[in-house]
């Protein structure tokens, strides 16, 4: 059965027809809706006329390449996207998850490992219930709608930049390892990714933040150890920096009490430095 009450839409893209006519079979015997196409363009046809919960991507397809694809796709939709392809370089995976993909599988594989592998992704971007809304300055994270905002504008992220700044904000000041942001975005279930995948992708998220590389704001490097988003909310004083950026007296009165150092739940205290 699916993860839902109604059943997920997935669409399968893939110039191989005895490939995709097998991940139907599979997919349907699962509780799943399977459309399929052979070639980007009319994969991106077909998302607009389906709406898919959840996309099966080969990265070698005629017309559009799967990397063109999911790029299009990333700027219109958070729809979790797992990649295909028969390429097991490290730099290929690298180049499928920094286009905004949440996973990849290398061929030959079997379909049960896929589903697996889809059911993963599923769980880890579902949005639970009555989730906390993180907050960090203007940054705006609601957790149980899946959302983020920044001075009052949508952020769009894909799956794996929601679940790294998700664990900056529940937990500012801390440092974490690499190691330690991998276990958070992967299952333990999943195959083994590189560590270098977390620096494509905190890289592209403090692009989306538009985060000063010289005093960041959001996601500090700590260097020989990793990352980790400053205690402080932006422009107070970091009790571990010189650098020193006035803001209004009332800023904190104005968002959330004036408890320098203190990342704030609608409902609670996330953590303190």
């Amino acid at each position: 059965m699916s993860l839902t009450s109604d059943p997920i839409v997935v669409l399968v893209v893939d110039d191989d027809r005895k490939l995709t006519a097998l991940l139907r079979i599979y997919l349907v015997r699962d509780g799943f809706r399977v459309v399929t196409a052979d070639d980007g363009v009319h994969a991106l046809d077909l998302v607009a006329q389906y709406h898919p919960g959840f996309i099966i991507l080969d990265v070698m397809l005629p017309r559009m390449d799967g990397l063109t694809v999911c790029r299009i796709l990333r700027e219109r939709s958070r729809v979790p996207i797992l990649m295909l392809s028969a390429k097991v370089e490290e730099e290929d995976r690298l180049r499928g998850l920094s286009a905004g993909a949440d996973g990849y599988l290398t061929k030959p594989f079997s379909p049960r490992e896929l589903i697996a592998r889809m059911r993963a992704i599923l769980r880890r971007t579902t949005p639970q219930r009555d989730g906390p809304v993180l907050e960090h300055g203007t940054l705006l994270m609601r957790v149980d709608r899946h959302e983020v905002s920044i001075d009052g504008r949508p952020l769009p992220l894909t799956a794996m930049e929601f679940k790294l700044l998700q664990a900056f904000l529940e937990s500012p000041g801390q440092v974490f390892t690499r190691e330690q942001l991998l276990a958070h975005v992967h299952p333990f279930t999943e195959a083994e990714v590189e560590e270098r995948t977390i620096d494509a992708h905190i890289g592209k998220l403090r692009e989306k933040l538009a985060d000063d590389p010289v005093h960041p704001q959001y996601i500090q490097t700590v260097r020989g150890v990793g990352y980790k988003m400053p205690a402080g909310q932006p422009g107070v004083q970091d009790a571990r920096s010189d650098t020193r950026v006035p803001v209004p007296e009332n800023d904190g009165a104005e968002r959330g009490g004036g408890v320098p150092g203190v990342s704030v739940y609608r409902h609670g205290i996330a953590g303190r430095p």
